[in-house]
Formats: structure tokens, sequence, C-alpha cells
């Protein structure tokens, strides 16, 4: 297959681009004009103001997949970098749904991402995709993040959303940053320690999204988290063993909102037990279920 990405050059669409070359298929690169000043010789340069001229570029592409959007946590959340992740999301997905709607030869599968943060906090409620969306600042995020790409669904596009949980790989993400401090055995629980991490190795989320793109019945929203959610509690633990070191040093809630404002509440202090339901209809297999054996696979690579 043909396949464009956008947000290619992150943590995670690095990944995936090794992933699907090493499977066999063509990768395109999609990439903003003012984030990148010299463009690989293979990448199509994308203005979100001209979606026409972004679907003249992607004639003969199979799939689009769709990762870009400002860091959640690169910031503390001013009302200004609200703004940034918000619009980052939606204006782009909405440039791209209507590029894509636009195409004589239209691409058969468009794979959006989206988060679990659609669910807002829940406690140890567990949710799935049939779940109704929650009404805080990332539920509301993700909401209009997916309903962006709704031009493309009515083109007769194949539409599926990544609604994903906290992706662990040492090279990046949520876990890289963790691990000085956790090396240096200085890590803690989180507040109550209490609320759920819903997470996924970074290799079963290449294998979803493998998933995705080969099951051409797939469709809709997807939660890209493993059956085993736990508490922080319980991460911090798995993380400790796995590292060889001690977890002494907790980080109360009201620290946790000193250091990183708003920001704490939303993905630090309350959580979501989410579960997988559609990839497990869809008999897809998770290799990590547990928290200790995601670490084992992350740390043995």
């Amino acid at each position: 297959m043909k396949i464009a990405i956008t947000g290619s050059s992150g943590f995670i669409g690095t990944a995936l681009k090794a992933h699907l070359l090493a499977k066999g298929h063509l990768v395109t690169p999609i990439v903003r004009r003012a984030s990148q000043a010299t463009p690989a010789a293979d990448a199509i340069v994308w203005d979100i103001e001209n979606p026409d001229e972004l679907g003249r570029r992607l004639e003969g592409v199979d799939a689009v997949i769709h990762l870009a959007g400002a860091g959640i946590s690169d910031h503390r959340w001013s009302a200004s970098y609200k703004r940034e992740i918000l619009e980052s999301r939606v204006l782009g997905t909405q440039c791209l749904a209507k590029a894509l709607a636009g195409m004589n030869q239209k691409p058969g599968l468009l794979i959006s991402a989206s988060a679990i943060g659609i669910y807002g906090p829940r406690g140890t409620e567990a949710v799935d995709e049939l779940t109704g969306a929650g009404d805080d600042f990332l539920a509301k995020v993700c909401r209009n993040w997916e309903e962006s790409a709704l031009e493309a669904k009515k083109a007769g596009i194949r539409v599926a959303y990544l609604r994903t949980g906290l992706v662990l790989g040492k090279s990046g993400g949520a876990l890289k940053k963790m691990l000085l401090p956790f090396q240096l055995g200085l890590g803690g629980i989180i507040g109550s320690g209490d609320q759920f991490y819903s997470w996924i190795t970074l290799n079963d989320w290449l294998r979803a999204v493998t998933h995705l793109l080969e099951n051409s019945a797939s469709q809709g929203a997807y939660n890209l988290a493993a059956p085993g959610a736990c508490s922080n509690r319980s991460y911090t633990k798995a993380l400790g063993r796995a590292l060889k070191r001690p977890t002494l040093f907790p980080m109360p809630a009201f620290a946790a909102r000193l250091a990183f404002g708003e920001m704490a509440d939303a993905l630090l202090l309350s959580g979501q037990n989410v579960k997988p339901t559609r990839l497990l209809e869809e008999r897809f297999r998770f290799e990590a279920t547990s928290i200790d054996d995601a670490f084992k696979q992350v740390f043995s690579v």
C-alpha cells in the first residue's frame, strides 16, 4: 500500500513509519509548511489553508494516517496553548478531510488520531467505545477532533479513530520523561495513587494500527489501550521493579498542581479505566496485557 502520514517525525510517527516500511508499504510523510524548512524529497508539504492543493498531492495514495497535533504535555496550559492544542487538531483534520473528500481517486482509508481523554475523568468506572464523551477540556478537544473528519466519512472513505492511551516505549513519550527520576530512585506515586492509567506498549499500538489497515470492515472508534489498565500505584511499583529501583518519593496532589497547573488534574491526578472492546471483538491479540509484562517488553528491546 501507498500510505501518507502526518506527524511522522514524532515518537509514535517515527516508529510507525519504520514499522510500515519494514512490512513493505510505501510511506510518504506529510509535513507542515512552517515546521520543516527543508522537507525530505519524498514528503508532501501541507498547507492547511489549501486543502485542494493537498488533495492533488495525495492522488494515488491508498491510505492516510493522521497523527499531527500540538503536544498535550509540552507546555503548561495557558489559554493560548490550550487554543493551540485544540486548533492544531481540529483545523488540521478539517483540512485533511476536505482534501480527501475532494480527490478524484480517493484513498480507501483515513486513520485519524484521537485519545482516551474523550471519556473525561472516570474514577474506577470501566469505559469502552460505547461510553459517552466527558465534558472537561480534553474530552471536548477529542470530540471536536473526531468530528473534524466527518467530511471524509461522508465522501465514502472508511474512517477509523485511534483513541490512544499512554503509549509505553523507552525512546519517547511519557515513559521517557519518567525514566530519569525513577532510575535515580526518586520515583513514587502521584496524588492518591488510585487513579487509573490505561496504557499500551508501542509495539502493540503499531500492531493495532496494522490490524485496522488490513481489515476492510474496521471503522469508527477504537480504544488503543491494553486490557490491563492499572492504578498509578500499580504502575509505579511495576516500573520500580523493572528498573530495580525503590519508589519511595510520592508527589502529593498539591505539588503536582503547583508544578503543572491545570494539566496535572487532567493527565496525572485523574484517569480512565479503558477497555479495548472493539479490538478484542475483532480478535486482535495484545502481546502485553499486564503492566509487568509491558515493562518487560519495553526494556528488553
